[in-house]
């Protein structure tokens, strides 16, 4: 116990948040399996093989990709992106203020930062492991050319951190769950659909086409692809991480601040 006390001990603190995620994941396991190996198989199979026979039949390649090969790393990014989402809203407002157990652990050694940190960090964990089913799953479809492909698994647990650092942010601010499902409506589905997820940016008018490059998801569709295909230059790729990493940085600093000010303040 006298670790957890010790300043210089904070890594200590956080990694004991970590574990509570990571035991209570170890009864609830079985509710994922599906999310994490099954749905990347169905979608590619709905859609890369079915829509992709389509498009190849009326248009040929997609950006030199057969369709199926064109949208695999999307969807490990949109993938990412809604486990992030999934992992950040009701889970945080549930622990805060419905089950109230990051009360419980603010009454002990550990600061709101340790569970703010413990939490981000189990997501990170969470999507580490989808992201290789994913990638495993893409490979057995013939979708990877690359050996930059390696780091797919990586650039989902950065597009996860991106969204999940702020969305626990703003969850530790709100009363009630009320504007979650409009953020979900009107932010996510929005950008599954038009983030260059299944059509490439150029298939949209000129004029929308910065509009869509400011949208958070689309750099990390981009950063998947140029890593599933070893294609891209660099200073786009500079650029979509620099985005993502802009991200999760403002969102740490931020929600530190919010949980404290919840849990203590």
């Amino acid at each position: 116990m006298t670790d957890t006390l010790d300043p210089r001990l904070g890594w200590s603190r956080w990694r004991r948040s970590w574990w509570y995620h990571a035991a209570t994941y170890a009864h609830t396991w079985r509710g994922s399996v599906a999310s994490t190996i099954f749905f990347p198989i169905f979608y590619l199979a709905a859609l890369g093989v079915g829509v992709g026979h389509l498009v190849t039949q009326h248009t040929g390649l997609v950006q030199g990709q057969t369709y199926l090969h064109f949208i695999a790393p999307s969807l490990l990014a949109t993938t990412a992106m809604q486990l992030g989402e999934g992992e950040s809203l009701w889970p945080v407002l549930a622990a805060i203020k419905w089950i109230r157990n990051y009360h419980a652990a603010a009454a002990t050694p550990l600061e709101p930062e340790d569970i703010y940190l413990g939490k981000l960090t189990w997501v990170a964990t969470r999507s580490l492991g989808t992201g290789v089913v994913y990638t495993i799953v893409i490979a057995c479809f013939g979708a990877l050319q690359s050996w930059w492909s390696l780091t797919l698994p990586l650039i989902a647990v950065l597009i996860t951190l991106a969204f999940s650092a702020p969305l626990i942010a703003y969850a530790a601010t709100v009363q009630s769950d009320g504007s979650f499902m409009t953020i979900y409506r009107f932010a996510f589905v929005p950008m599954f659909l038009f983030s260059a997820t299944f059509y490439p940016l150029t298939a949209y008018p000129g004029y929308l086409r910065p509009v869509v490059q400011l949208v958070p998801l689309y750099h990390g569709v981009a950063l998947a692809r140029a890593a599933a295909f070893g294609r891209g230059a660099w200073g786009a790729v500079l650029c979509h991480l620099a985005f993502l990493i802009a991200m999760a940085v403002v969102g740490v600093i931020v929600g530190r601040r919010t949980l404290r000010r919840r849990l203590v303040d």
